[in-house]
């Protein structure tokens, strides 16, 4: 029998280990859960064609914008943040790759083989590496044909939504895409009988039947692939469709912004489709204050950046005009013009106690900044020499005499005669018709925009050696792209695609 003594000694030698090695062991335990705690959940909501001035925080007169407006007054918002290109494949490659359109293997819309290369390392990779959850929603979009498995190629671990980005016309198609497997939307019927282009990728159309409106569907599956995620670190790509319109409706119907209903806009003495456009706004800015909901109702609010911006500028598609809304902000241009209301596009952040409240920040930044910036802001190494990003944390960090600015920034469009536009300070410098055989034929224009920023007073004539300089820089920016040519080819006018 053991001896009281030797059993009192035993527990109490129990007990000393457990005083000595419990705090031991959860400090473990803490410092296990460590990194998924420090490193900040990211949330990236990208809207489609929306406007430098369709927002309450940007001035927008008519429409209001609360939920976003209310990111605004809590975050930071930029005044100077350009698009990666001026239409959304390129763009969204600049941004999730941080090349600028010189560099990209995505340079347009079209022609078909302009995919992302398996060398070429996306913010989806990047976090995933460091133990994040990645998905992306909504529209993908990025290249032309992509493969029904791109995302995922691309580093996310789930994908829902539209694949390719004519698919992503249609509000009510017949399918969308989890993970690469066809989920049916019963009720939605697309019209066989219009006369589309038999070369047009499969969804796009025009529903004669609708049902199921797929900014639910997107949105339900963003809450809940954040209430799954919210004790783990994530990565969430939002890439809604709106206010994008569907460009099939806009030719055969004349009326291209498929809504479920124009809501409070109904009665309006306004043409359906700017009815539309604003209920798309007003849908847009309900689910960024449902996605601010739901990181309160997770408890996660706190460590999630919350960024908010457009692909490019607003789009004059589907029987909308850009001007009903004054959606460019009294700026020069739309959507696929290279003047500022083409590329510059509304920005904000929201980090609570991180990123200062209600600042506005100048600083001249782009979508190939977001690589480099989220890196440093979720504190994982940045992959040296693959992008043409700035970081800007110092700027969102409330320590912009850290900041380091860009030395240029520069756009290429392929399409309409072809386009070049490079941003140097103030200078702004744009090439069109740089296709055409002949120089004489080539526009060249430069604005200051301190002084012009609606781009109107062309200075070509008056600094020389101002345009020189850009000149040099804008053809070191562009590396040639193996499958589609920005020049003619000497002697030869190249034909537009």
């Amino acid at each position: 029998m053991m001896s009281p003594v030797f059993h009192w000694r035993r527990q109490r030698g129990g007990i000393l280990f457990l005083f000595f090695t419990l705090p031991l062991f959860l400090a473990c335990q803490r410092n296990l859960k460590a990194p998924q705690q420090n490193h900040p959940n990211v949330i990236l909501i990208l809207a489609d064609d929306m406007g430098y001035g369709d927002l309450g925080c940007y001035g927008q007169k008519t429409l209001t914008t609360p939920r976003i407006d209310e990111l605004a007054s809590h975050g930071m918002r930029f005044t100077r943040h350009y698009a990666g290109a001026t239409v959304c494949a390129p763009s969204r490659a600049a941004l999730l790759t941080g090349k600028h359109p010189g560099h990209i293997s995505v340079r347009g819309n079209a022609p078909p083989g302009q995919l992302l290369l398996d060398s070429e390392v996306t913010l989806a990779e990047i976090f995933k590496r460091n133990g994040y959850a990645t998905a992306a929603i909504g529209k993908w979009g990025v290249g032309h044909p992509p493969s029904l498995d791109d995302p995922k190629k691309n580093g996310f671990d789930h994908f829902f939504g539209y694949v390719n980005m004519w698919h992503a016309h249609n509000f009510y198609p017949e399918f969308l895409y989890r993970n690469g497997e066809k989920v049916p939307l019963p009720g939605n019927i697309t019209n066989r009988n219009l006369p589309y282009d038999k070369d047009m990728p499969e969804g796009t159309g025009v529903a004669q039947t609708k049902t199921s409106h797929t900014f639910y569907e997107l949105q339900n599956e963003a809450l809940t692939f954040i209430e799954k995620n919210k004790n783990n670190p994530f990565f969430l790509y939002y890439a809604l469709n709106m206010p994008h319109a569907n460009n099939e409706a806009g030719y055969f119907l004349n009326d291209g912004m498929e809504v479920p209903d124009y809501g409070a806009f109904e009665g309006q003495k306004w043409p359906n489709p700017e009815k539309g456009f604003a209920r798309m706004m007003e849908m847009v800015d309900q689910t960024v204050g449902n996605i601010l909901s739901k990181l309160n109702e997770a408890g996660v609010a706190q460590n999630t950046i919350v960024v908010f911006a457009s692909d490019n500028g607003p789009h004059e598609e589907g029987n909308h005009q850009a001007e009903f809304f004054n959606s460019n902000a009294g700026l020069r241009g739309t959507k696929r013009d290279l003047y500022e209301g083409g590329i510059r596009v509304p920005m904000i952040v929201h980090w609570p106690g991180k990123v200062p409240a209600g600042n506005v920040s100048e600083h001249v930044s782009a979508f190939w900044d977001w690589l480099p910036t989220l890196c440093e802001l979720a504190s994982i190494p940045s992959p040296s020499g693959l992008t043409d990003g700035v970081s800007f944390a110092p700027t969102l960090l409330g320590k912009p005499r850290l900041q380091k600015p860009h030395d240029f920034l520069y756009w290429e469009f392929y399409e309409l005669g072809g386009r070049q536009a490079l941003l140097q300070e103030n200078w702004k410098y744009i090439k069109l018709n740089v296709k055409s055989a002949d120089p004489n034929q080539v526009v060249r224009e430069l604005y200051d925009l301190s002084k012009d920023p609606g781009e109107t007073d062309n200075l070509i004539g008056e600094y020389p050696r101002v345009v020189q300089k850009l000149d040099s820089l804008m053809k070191t920016a562009h590396v040639p792209h193996p499958l589609v040519s920005l020049f003619a080819p000497q002697g030869k006018t190249e034909t537009k695609f």
